[in-house]
């Protein structure tokens, strides 16, 4: 069989084709945007990005009903945005098999908490699956839709930022294309209104039951002989005795955390941590002197394998909620030395990761070029009330420009700056802010809610043509879909309109001045408007190469550094532009109040 080093997510995206997947509609969201991404490589499988969470659920789902594999992927916030479509279809089961994908950001690298979507499994009732490396990204998925359509349920495939991003050899296998099943009408199973759903309640249960009793035969099938149509059965949940004097119950990343760490003691590894498999979890305490438990997160195994009445000799006491762990924190709490990169760092606290030496700080900073900057100046500037949104505007809450006041979630902002306006009574110098995808995800109702309550604000809409914080993905505002081909796209200024609102105005966020007099008059507006600051995202658009330099005229105001640009930097006392990292925006010749930075006299000359 081929093999091939495969990104996690990359074999997520190989085991829904090899699965015979024939729906994925997702929403981006780091850590799982390039399992969507690579899934649309593949022919034989409709891609497409939702315009949120909520959508690529009930699409998924609705694809299920239609008879054929489906899958959803987002990260652990989306999964409360489609928290609604979940919960039910754990109700309703599936026909096709229906698989929701979702990664957790333990150490909230790229995102605004580390809530734990173990427990979605659990409250919904849906069994829950955990791989630890690339090759079972791709064996668990495949596993999954045998799950589903065994118990007819819907599964959720949990992974994380490390198990997501990390690389691994993954066997290929081939595709096995599954036959669509006719659809049938089945009110009582796909209608849930009160008097089915509490009927399927009750079956949601005993199919829970079910997979509970039949935990320690759920194996996976892996082909040993292609040729020969031969099968080895793999368990998901494996016990590996060793020196039993140290029993370890853990599963995902920190399974290869605790063989690194530990490799001398006894572990059972759990690849479905829901329900978890208890007989087997009392025949593993059993046989150790000391039973740990070691997960990232909340104390979701612990607090269970508590509740059974099982002595823990260790679990959250010697570790952290919060973060993530390592090797080296794990050897530690055990009381063994750590790495040797590690061995002369300063004595850290419990439960922290020793480290050879304090990295230099290096906040985010928006790109250079990028076209949300100007308009952060602006409102730094007028010292306006900013309630933002989830995106790469996010950074303009940091210094040098401060210019935002709030940040909650994913649309949160128009729907913010509308209870903030009733609350203070006045909606002057106040506007929310957001990007364009994160309009179509879940601001447009927040617009027609300011429209419907007669709201009076301005609401900033950031158009950079692209989804850019997640790495570029499309929306419906581009013109092109998942698989990068020509798609209908949808005027913003159009759609607004559409919404009631009266006052909509497009602008280039570099006209500074120009943008500066359109937010003074807007936030003065006695009525609701919308801004649309259009210019593409630096890193989608061709800029000249090197084209500006801080010239003799220059008064050291320091205007220009206030702006946050990346490629301008104080040398000897005065503001100085790095050749190399310059992009042509020419921002900061527009913020210069004495005409002092140029283009270089080798673009002029070009010009």
């Amino acid at each position: 069989m081929e093999k091939k080093i495969m990104l996690g997510n990359e074999a997520f995206a190989r085991g829904a084709y090899e699965a015979g997947v024939k729906v994925v509609s997702s929403y981006p969201g780091t850590p799982s945007t390039e399992v969507t991404e690579n899934a649309a490589k593949y022919d034989e499988i409709y891609v497409e990005w939702a315009p949120n969470e909520k959508v690529g659920v009930e699409v998924a789902v609705g694809a299920s009903i239609g008879g054929v594999r489906s899958l959803s992927c987002m990260k652990h916030v989306g999964l409360n945005v489609a928290a609604d479509p979940f919960f039910t279809a754990a109700y309703t089961g599936v026909t096709g098999g229906a698989v929701v994908l979702v990664a957790d950001d333990n150490g909230c690298h790229s995102s605004q908490n580390e809530q734990d979507s173990r427990y979605y499994g659990k409250s919904a009732g849906v069994p829950v699956l955990e791989p630890s490396n690339a090759q079972e990204c791709k064996d668990y998925l495949k596993l999954a839709y045998e799950i589903s359509e065994k118990y007819d349920t819907v599964v959720l495939l949990r992974s994380n930022t490390r198990v997501s991003h990390s690389r691994g050899i993954v066997e290929l296998g081939e595709r096995t294309e599954k036959d669509r099943i006719p659809y049938e009408k089945n009110i009582q199973k796909y209608v849930a209104m009160p008097a089915m759903a509490r009927k399927l309640h009750i079956a949601q249960e005993q199919r829970m039951d079910r997979i509970a009793k039949d935990t320690a035969d759920i194996t996976l099938g892996m082909k040993a002989d292609a040729a020969a149509g031969e099968a080895d059965s793999l368990p998901l949940n494996i016990i590996e005795l060793n020196d039993t004097k140290i029993g370890i119950i853990t599963s995902g990343i920190c399974y290869q955390y605790v063989k690194e760490a530990l490799p001398e003691v006894s572990i059972l590894k759990m690849g479905m941590i829901n329900p978890i498999p208890k007989a087997m979890i009392e025949a593993f305490a059993a046989k150790v002197d000391q039973l740990y438990v070691i997960e990232e997160g909340d104390p979701f195994f612990e607090e269970q394998i508590r509740a059974m009445g099982i002595k823990l000799a260790g679990g959250k006491d010697l570790f952290t909620i919060q973060g993530e762990y390592s090797a080296n924190m794990i050897r530690k709490a055990f009381g063994r030395p750590v790495a040797e990169a590690a061995a002369d760092a300063n004595a850290p606290g419990a439960g922290e990761d020793p480290s050879p030496a304090e990295a230099a700080g290096r906040p985010p900073l928006l790109c250079a070029g990028c076209p949300h900057r100007g308009l952060f100046h602006v409102l730094s500037k007028l010292k306006t009330t900013v309630l933002g949104d989830i995106g790469c505007y996010t950074l303009g809450a940091l210094p040098p420009t401060s210019a935002m006041d709030a940040c909650l979630c994913m649309g949160g902002s128009i729907t913010m700056a509308h209870g903030f306006e009733k609350a203070v009574g006045s909606s002057k110098n106040t506007v929310a802010v957001l990007g364009d995808s994160t309009f179509f995800h879940s601001g447009i109702t927040g617009l027609v809610n300011m429209n419907y309550n007669a709201a009076k604000g301005t609401v900033i809409i950031l158009d950079n043509r692209i989804t850019g914080m997640t790495g570029h993905q499309d929306n419906p505002n581009t013109g092109r879909n998942a698989k990068g081909e020509p798609a209908p796209a949808i005027d913003i200024a159009t759609l607004c309109r559409a919404c009631g609102v009266e006052h909509v105005t497009e602008i280039d966020p570099f006209d500074v001045k120009g943008l500066e007099k359109l937010i003074k008059e807007e936030t003065e507006r006695d009525a609701l408007s919308v801004i649309i600051t259009k210019r593409p995202c630096a890193l989608i658009v061709k800029q000249p190469d090197i084209p500006y330099e801080v010239t003799d005229k220059c008064k050291n105001c320091k205007m220009c550094m206030k702006i946050g640009c990346p490629a301008i930097e104080e040398r000897d006392g005065k503001p100085y532009i790095v050749p190399e990292s310059c992009v042509g925006c020419d921002l900061c010749a527009r913020v210069c109040p004495f005409d002092a930075i140029e283009m270089t006299q080798t673009r002029k000359e070009d010009k």
